[in-house]
């Protein structure tokens, strides 16, 4: 089926229940099961083209985070925070009723693949982190959360699609059509008629009230994470990428899961995977 279903999943955090939307491509019987999990900002659509070129192969799932696209908001955004993303999506697994599945992350999707891949019996078979790791570049991380919580608003989608092109400029060449989609899934109108982002701006509380300590705890923890990850693991990262610097990257190679190491020339934080060479190394080794 070269068309996704759109279906929602019940969750819950501890502030109360909320919807998680996904896209599901394929035969929804097929057992092998790839999970496709966006960054920070971003969406499920993200995935659309490597979903389809992988949808007779495998049951493509694609979720928007909570607090992003067509999912619902967390009444308290000091939630929006792995663990709970972590949480969402051992739900949205026993939903899926998979007994192994493949995951492709991509930044903050990443992360979540690692926690996720780090658990005592936990279902992943094959796991593709696209440019992160368990150490982060802190000033990559202060770039993203300069705009994260800003209000834009724009008069025109024209406006609001050089917004995102231009903060996205690390993701590297595109064409015209390959920026306007980026842009349209990211954008919607509100009731005045304005272009916004399509995503909780409460998003960025978790970024304004993490302490330099805290952070060093994070990175501790991730690393223990990554350590205990047993599953082959493919890292793709962009080589001008300011978040996962290559010093990280190289010794994710050498520890954990010891995973195999893809660069991108041209390409920042992060690889879209919109591109057939892209897709070709992810697929290559999913499924050879």
């Amino acid at each position: 089926m070269t068309t996704p279903t759109l279906k929602t999943v019940q969750c819950i955090s501890p502030a109360g229940l909320h919807t998680m939307a996904y896209k599901e491509w394929g035969d929804p019987e097929n057992p092998n099961v790839l999970l496709c999990l966006h960054g920070l900002t971003r969406v499920s659509d993200d995935f659309d083209q490597l979903a389809r070129a992988l949808c007779d192969t495998y049951r493509v799932v694609c979720p928007d985070v909570v607090g992003r696209g067509r999912s619902g908001w967390l009444r308290d955004p000091q939630y929006y925070v792995v663990p709970q993303y972590l949480s969402d999506m051992v739900t949205l697994l026993a939903r899926l009723n998979a007994e192994t599945v493949d995951l492709v992350g991509t930044s903050m999707g990443g992360l979540i693949g690692i926690g996720l891949a780090s658990l005592e019996g936990n279902p992943i078979r094959k796991l593709v982190l696209n440019d992160v790791g368990p150490s982060l570049n802190q000033g990559a991380l202060d770039r993203i959360g300069d705009y994260i919580g800003a209000d834009m608003r724009f008069p025109t989608f024209e406006d609001g699609a050089a917004y995102v092109r231009a903060i996205s400029a690390p993701f590297g060449e595109h064409t015209d059509a390959e920026w306007h989609k980026l842009a349209a899934d990211v954008l919607r109108q509100n009731k005045e008629g304005q272009w916004i982002r399509h995503y909780d701006l409460g998003l960025a509380m978790p970024y304004k009230t993490t302490t330099g300590e805290a952070f060093k705890i994070s990175e501790m923890l991730l690393w223990k994470a990554y350590n205990s990850i047993t599953c082959p693991t493919l890292l793709v990262r962009g080589a001008e990428s300011d978040l996962l610097s290559l010093d990280v990257a190289l010794a994710m190679t050498q520890c954990g899961p010891k995973a195999k190491l893809v660069e991108l020339a041209g390409v920042g934080h992060a690889p879209t995977l919109l591109h057939a060479d892209q897709i070709e190394i992810v697929a290559d080794f999913l499924i050879g």
